[in-house]
């Protein structure tokens, strides 16, 4: 069986020498913006997305050279959601993988300008990274995909719905709608952008991929919202009880604690389901998602 814990830490160190490459230098003009965007991008964190982006073109037969490109693209934008869902407009957070928030550690409008970089230089990387090997086709296609879950119908669109919810009773099925776009879009995109890393996708294989990806993206989400009430803030790196402070719907509040376990779990089960197809190059995937439901922070 894969180390998944060594694996892991392969797939980190793989994408944080390629952000690290790809991020203007703190030296260039200007010098503080391009600050803020490595302080916000370099800063320790999971890297699920782009780990997810290296576990599924392993299991497609790709090296991770050939993934580096893609994973950064989701990294960065996750890293640019970040810093706008902290400012003060929006969560109104002060704490971000335990350290001060970009607007914090710089000010707000700097914090603005590093999001908007960021997400210029995602979409840079998947035009021009030599070492994707698809056709200009596929290469298009990719860049789309990361469009939608990053724009209205994905990302950003779920956030808004969010800040439209707060204080407001919502049911299962438009909590889940929130979260299938604010969170489970780019997770789901992240998965999707390895298998399109790879030349002649089955679609067989590509819609079980993005079905399996789509479970662990909500899977993730109810975790969050457990780790909200379960966790610790040295260990979280952010605010516990955020969301119950601001009086968000979470799982939790509708299901119970023991009920959103339950789901996250069920998520689980039919993530692996969604594996089948594969032979033991999916190792990771599976524990990819054994992972985001046993997390701790």
């Amino acid at each position: 069986m894969t180390d998944f814990k060594e694996r892991l830490q392969v797939y980190q160190k793989s994408v944080e020498n390629a952000l690290d490459s790809w991020l203007p230098k703190p030296s260039i003009q200007p010098k503080k913006l391009h600050k803020a965007m490595r302080y916000s991008v370099l800063g320790e964190g999971k890297r699920i997305r782009p780990v997810l982006v290296y576990a599924t073109g392993e299991a497609l037969g790709l090296n991770l050279q050939q993934l580096d490109g893609p994973a950064c693209a989701v990294e960065i934008i996750h890293a640019y959601s970040l810093i706008h869902d902290d400012l003060p407009s929006m969560d109104d957070d002060d704490l971000r993988r335990g350290r001060p928030t970009c607007h914090m550690a710089y000010d707000e409008a700097t914090a603005i300008l590093a999001g908007d970089a960021l997400q210029a230089l995602a979409f840079h990387i998947l035009a021009h990274d030599e070492k994707i090997i698809v056709n200009s086709n596929q290469r298009l296609n990719m860049i789309n995909t990361l469009a939608v879950a990053s724009g209205s119908r994905g990302m950003a669109g779920g956030q808004a719905i969010d800040l439209e919810s707060v204080g407001k009773s919502l049911n299962i099925a438009e909590l889940e709608n929130m979260h299938i776009h604010k969170t489970g879009a780019l997770i789901k995109a992240s998965a999707e952008l390895g298998a399109l890393s790879a030349e002649n996708i089955d679609s067989e294989l590509f819609s079980r991929i993005s079905q399996y990806a789509k479970c662990i993206g909500l899977a993730f989400q109810i975790k969050d919202d457990i780790l909200d009430i379960e966790g610790d803030t040295e260990t979280l790196g952010k605010p516990q009880g955020s969301d119950q402070a601001l009086n968000k719907p979470t799982y939790p509040n509708l299901l119970g604690l023991e009920g959103a376990k339950q789901a996250a779990n069920d998520l689980f089960d039919k993530a692996i389901r969604c594996l089948d197809v594969f032979d033991e190059k999916a190792e990771m995937l599976k524990q990819l998602a054994n992972y985001v439901v046993k997390r701790e922070k």
